[in-house]
């Protein structure tokens, strides 16, 4: 086995984060190995003055990072897994994914208590167009100002834009330590998260010393959730340019699936809870396809 491993990840703070937590996990069951960090600039982590769809959406945190994969220059990298493209390069692999974190959305106010209190002439932040679309359905009147950044940078901004509330992702509020913030986890009856969310994921090449390395990392229920998630999310081809949430829950080889797709506006397509033994699961994602199909615009 090899004695130095080099880990590429983003230079953001969570990033960063995530990456201790793997390197942390990886020493206990290999202490003699050294682990070397690498901070990668991704598209995503260069442009912030665009929403998320006009500059290529999902991959946008990625793509740099699987270059260095394939160059050799890197043995592995460390995403959030909501952030991966449906689709990898032939050369690459998801290797491991950590036990998920609650994939909920948090609703964090100086304003309101709850999300259920907010009023319709709110301003509420997030640069998500699958969050934007759930809190116009939620309620239609609600002013969405587009906000991006990393995750304290976004908390910074519910005051300097005299914001109303914002949405984030609660398992990157946890792994900063700013639980303290939440007013309210959101449930997925009104907010489904996105493919992969919660999720710390490892990536390699297909070679047998990357995947034997990390396989020991891998929380095999997990695997399973997100693997569906992205099954599902690669045949509705949705990434961030589309409003569509995806969580996948496997109790006792029983499945249950939330899924959301609708448009900018509040329109929905889909917004439904599936529960179905694992064994159907492919019987499940053609009945949901079916569904999406009948009731797009252009059917």
């Amino acid at each position: 086995m090899k004695k130095t491993w080099k880990i590429g990840t983003r230079g953001s703070k969570l990033a960063l984060k995530q990456t201790e937590i793997v390197v942390e996990k990886l020493k206990e069951i290999y202490p003699h190995v050294e682990c070397i960090i690498r901070v990668i600039r991704t598209t995503g982590d260069t442009v912030w003055d665009k929403p998320f769809q006009l500059i290529g959406g999902k991959g946008l945190f990625v793509k740099e990072i699987e270059d260095a994969l394939l160059k050799n220059e890197i043995d592995m990298a460390v995403h959030s897994m909501k952030d991966m493209p449906s689709e990898l390069e032939n050369e690459l692999v998801i290797g491991a994914v950590l036990e998920r974190e609650d994939p909920r959305d948090v609703f964090i106010s100086t304003s309101y208590k709850s999300i259920h209190d907010i009023k319709e002439d709110s301003c509420i932040g997030t640069g998500s167009s699958r969050r934007k679309s759930q809190l116009l359905f939620f309620k239609k009147n609600l002013k969405i100002v587009p906000i991006r950044g990393n995750v304290d940078t976004r908390i910074k901004k519910l005051n300097t834009q005299n914001l109303d509330g914002i949405v984030l992702a609660y398992a990157g509020i946890k792994r900063m330590g700013f639980q303290h913030l939440i007013n309210e986890l959101i449930p997925f009856e009104i907010m489904v998260p996105p493919s992969g969310q919660g999720v710390i994921g490892i990536e390699t090449r297909k070679e047998i010393d990357c995947m034997e390395f990390v396989k020991p990392l891998n929380h095999e229920n997990t695997f399973h959730e997100i693997m569906l998630e992205r099954e599902l999310q690669s045949i509705i081809g949705g990434g961030c340019q589309v409003p569509l949430g995806i969580n996948a829950s496997i109790t006792n080889d029983v499945l249950t699936l939330h899924v959301f797709l609708g448009d900018e506006n509040g329109m929905v397509i889909i917004k439904d809870a599936y529960v179905e033994r694992l064994e159907n699961k492919d019987v499940l994602l053609k009945q949901i396809v079916s569904i999406i199909e009948k009731k797009m615009p252009s059917a």
